[in-house]
């Protein structure tokens, strides 16, 4: 009997360090992206930064919500990557330097923080990645004149950068503009629906 508690002693700490390192780990994204309302009441402090994006740069919650269900799906340690190889040799390859919920690769994110003086914001901090949306497309409006409600160009401009959607080089790339109207659609989508949310 006292042999059977001393062993399990040790499984029982593994598993109590399982579940802390689970919780220290990146947030959880929401159990749907189809439903503006239910992420609110999961995600309230989510909404809160958004809300205050919105106020400051002008950016409504619904482009943002949908800017980033379309990069990131949610989720806070996103990186686009490419397989290579195969079987035991196989691994994960970054395509760029993008990551976070926001997607912002290390050059712009840089820009964005001494721009803004928020030297101490992460990529992986959901608030400082709907700060980095708001100021990008504020300065996106300033540049090219998208207006911040028009989530169609703002994509494009924020897929292919301010000078690169000046040059339009977004009418080379065939799938990007199915890409922004998905976009656009999904920000309708989510307009409509946050009228309805009670707590909103």
């Amino acid at each position: 009997m006292t042999a059977g508690k001393g062993r399990g002693r040790p499984l029982a700490l593994l598993i109590i360090c399982a579940i802390l390192s689970a919780c220290g780990g990146p947030e959880a994204p929401p159990t749907t992206v189809a439903d503006a309302c239910r992420m609110q009441e999961e995600k309230p402090r989510w909404f809160a930064a958004m809300r205050n994006t919105e106020e400051k740069w002008g950016v409504p919650v619904s482009v943002q919500l949908a800017t980033i269900a379309r990069e990131s799906s949610f989720r806070a340690d996103a990186r686009p990557t490419k397989r290579v190889g195969s079987g035991l040799f196989s691994r994960d390859v970054p395509l760029s330097s993008a990551y976070g919920y926001a997607q912002a690769i290390d050059g712009t994110w840089q820009g964005y923080m001494s721009e803004t003086g928020r030297s101490g914001a992460d990529r992986d901090d959901f608030s400082d990645s709907s700060d980095f949306i708001g100021w990008y497309m504020s300065s996106n409006a300033r540049v090219n004149g998208v207006p911040v409600t028009d989530a169609y160009n703002q994509y494009l401009a924020y897929h292919e950068g301010k000078a690169g959607y000046a040059r339009g080089s977004y009418r080379k790339k065939t799938w990007l503009p199915g890409v922004a109207r998905d976009v656009q659609n999904w920000a309708a989508i989510y307009q409509k629906q946050l009228t309805t949310c009670s707590s909103y």
